[in-house]
């Protein structure tokens, strides 16, 4: 193997980036490595210009990029071969977002209680998808009314409201299901979480079921969460903390779709003093 991108895999575990960012930058350093056929501390500043002009979607790309200017700016301490990298723009979709009526529905068709349970707990926590997988038994603390998340993005960890709905509702699956420790929804056969394709599955087919046109994915449970608590008036830097988001601003598109704000908001027009017609 090139021997920078060892070192490089060592830099990213020594910076605490997420393993799924790890695989992807070093996934673009052997894509580099390999389509030259020489280590990458010989390449050339063309040759690095030319990768980046490949043709690729705006969000690969800027994945890509990533990965090439940490390798090359902490890596192998040579900025200047990256300098002229500019950052493509993206467009950024509104998330989808369900009313009460139609979470409540979707909750409602899911049919498995392992799904529903990790449904309920995605939209009354606000988890990601893959926290709510590694959510382990001793990860729930009745007594002080909270979810501890161990390993989030960033392998960040946090406390999220565990609401005594929730917490009634995770005591029912557990005496029901008693998936084997220490996962909370661990399958009794292969006793680890389900793959993150069947929950998705799982979702989907509860939003055909309960007739919701909206496509429904386990993060719009998450996206709903924000958005129904922000609804609700809850102060922007406390849903930042839930969601464990390390920019506010990050946290403040949510509020960009919340319907209930929106129409509450007066126009500025409507401020301004009326004259008789």
């Amino acid at each position: 193997m090139d021997k920078s991108i060892e070192q490089m895999r060592q830099d990213l575990a020594l910076a605490g980036y997420a393993q799924r960012t790890r695989d992807r930058y070093l996934s673009t350093a052997r894509r580099l490595a390999g389509r030259y056929g020489r280590p990458i501390v010989e390449l050339t500043r063309e040759q690095v210009r030319d990768i980046v002009a490949t043709d690729r979607s705006a969000s690969w790309k800027r994945m890509e990029l990533a990965g090439l200017v940490f390798l090359w700016r902490k890596t192998l301490g040579r900025p200047e071969q990256v300098s002229f990298v500019s950052w493509p723009t993206s467009h950024q979709r509104l998330p989808e977002i369900l009313s009460l009526e139609e979470v409540t529905a979707l909750l409602s068709a899911v049919e498995h209680p392992r799904y529903r349970t990790m449904a309920m707990v995605i939209y009354g926590g606000g988890l990601r998808l893959s926290e709510a997988l590694a959510l382990e038994v001793g990860d729930i603390d009745g007594s002080r009314g909270v979810l501890r998340i161990r390993h989030g993005k960033g392998d960040k960890a946090r406390e999220v409201k565990l609401s005594p709905s929730l917490y009634s509702w995770l005591r029912s699956y557990w005496a029901q299901e008693r998936p084997p420790m220490p996962y909370v929804f661990a399958s009794r056969v292969t006793g680890k979480p389900p793959a993150k394709e069947t929950v998705r599955d799982a979702i989907a087919l509860a939003a055909k079921s309960a007739g919701i046109r909206k496509r429904v994915t386990p993060h719009v449970l998450r996206h709903c969460f924000a958005t129904h608590l922000l609804e609700a008036g809850t102060d922007v830097r406390v849903v930042q903390a839930l969601l464990g988001h390390s920019s506010v601003y990050t946290t403040a598109r949510y509020a960009r779709v919340t319907e209930k704000i929106v129409r509450a908001t007066p126009s500025p027009l409507d401020l301004l003093p009326q004259k008789r017609r």
